[in-house]
């Protein structure tokens, strides 16, 4: 370790451990540890976060670093958020409350607590729950930052994302997966055929009740049975993950089907298909026009609600609903062209609008509905049957060639940002 990176050292811990010099009839001073830009960070900041990164690394049973690199990485870390959280503010970057509070409702969810549970447990953990909040609101700004600058770095051809999909990978990311459940009637070696055929009528048995409607767990665990049937639930597994003695039967089979008592050298399989995700995809699509009126200084939410009920009177009474669209909606994108919103796919609109949407037979508008957005009717000219698997496998591998080129973008944009900041360590 050299003279100045000792120094370094010795002066952040001291600021850590210490916070201030304790002096007779004197108060806790704190201390800056580095100027970045136009900010500044406090020993007590650096106290804070390394409190919480050892206390995480404790709760998942990971041994810390050594003293001096997690007090050089936690700075680092630091001091990279603090280039980030500057640039988000001259940006103009803002997370409302009402966003913080899903994005927090989310974190207690995924932990299986109520939000008041979740405050509790924090709590408990001598943890502010406010404090908490404005560190998920700055984790929030900086995801933005970073999606807004390294995304503009990445471009990616059709040629690019066409010779991924090539790749063993990527049509190992394509592969649809299967649920498969299996059960075992085993066999000792060189069986006699009497044995075989005792076998047999057992699984045969199995088999009628399933057939019959019995659920398929509960038919190869029935009590009766005088061999037992061994096995489980496999999980999800893509077709290379399966059992060779499987993969050119289960993708036969559709989903709540059990296949045909299968004959190996250690036994009779049952294979039942509880769910396929990834595979052939068929979705209904809506082909519909809509008019969207948004509320303003000078149109309150309720007037653009009647508003909307009026065009819709008028829609109905026999007026071109695509006429009264370029007159009177306020969505910029489709307003010059009547309205039309071409042919969507479920989950491509807002819950809301995609409710009002489904709940009309083609033909017909909808009631008025309220999104995020304003107010709308909506008109559904046609539906569909449409198989979108090949674009729904393009679209997966598309996301992860972004990815991948992401990560890469990313870590050099941090070191871009990090080398032309003003960084001065005291």
């Amino acid at each position: 370790m050299n003279t100045k990176t000792l120094l370094l050292f010795v002066g952040i811990t001291y600021a850590v451990l210490t916070g201030a010099m304790v002096q007779a009839a004197t108060e806790v001073i704190d201390q800056v540890v580095a100027i970045v830009d136009d900010d500044i960070i406090m020993a007590s900041e650096l106290r804070e976060r390394l409190a919480a990164v050892t206390n995480n690394l404790e709760a998942r049973g990971i041994e810390p670093p050594p003293e001096n690199e997690l007090i050089q990485e936690t700075l680092d870390r630091l001091i990279l958020e603090s280039i980030q959280l500057q640039k988000g503010s001259r940006a103009g970057v803002r997370i409302p409350d009402e966003q913080l509070n899903q994005a927090v409702s989310r974190i207690a969810a995924q932990n299986n607590m109520t939000l008041e549970q979740f405050q509790q447990a924090l709590e408990q953990r001598n943890q502010s729950y406010n404090a908490m909040r404005e560190q998920i609101r700055r984790e929030m700004i900086i995801q933005r930052v970073q999606g807004g600058n390294v995304n503009q770095r990445i471009q990616i051809t059709d040629q690019e994302v066409g010779n991924f999909m090539g790749t063993k990978e990527g049509q190992s990311l394509t592969q649809p997966q299967y649920h498969v459940l299996h059960a075992l009637l085993a066999l000792k070696p060189d069986p006699s055929e009497r044995e075989i055929a005792a076998a047999r009528t057992q699984v045969d048995q199995a088999m009628q009740r399933i057939r019959g409607g019995e659920p398929f767990k509960q038919a190869i665990s029935a009590s009766n049975l005088p061999y037992p049937l061994t096995g489980g639930d496999l999980g999800w597994r893509k077709l290379d993950d399966l059992p060779s003695i499987f993969s050119t039967i289960v993708p036969q089979l559709t989903p709540g089907e059990t296949a045909d008592p299968i004959l190996s050298d250690s036994g009779f399989h049952l294979v039942y298909l509880e769910a396929v995700r990834g595979g052939e995809q068929v979705v209904t699509q809506t082909k519909a026009r809509h008019i969207l009126i948004k509320p303003s200084e000078i149109l309150t939410d309720e007037q653009a609600g009647e508003l909307v009920a009026q065009l819709r009177a008028r829609a109905l009474a026999g007026e071109d609903f695509s006429e009264l669209a370029r007159e009177y909606s306020d969505d910029i994108g489709s307003a010059q062209e009547g309205g039309e919103l071409g042919w969507t796919n479920p989950g491509q609109t807002v819950p809301e609008f995609e409710a009002a949407m489904a709940g009309a037979a083609p033909g017909q508008i909808s009631k008025p509905v309220r999104t995020q957005f304003g107010w709308h009717i909506v008109a559904v000219e046609a539906r569909r049957q449409q198989d979108v698997t090949d674009q729904a496998s393009r679209a997966k591998a598309m996301d992860y060639v972004h990815q991948r080129k992401y990560e890469e973008e990313l870590d050099a944009w941090l070191q871009q940002i990090r080398d032309e900041a003003f960084v001065d360590v005291k």
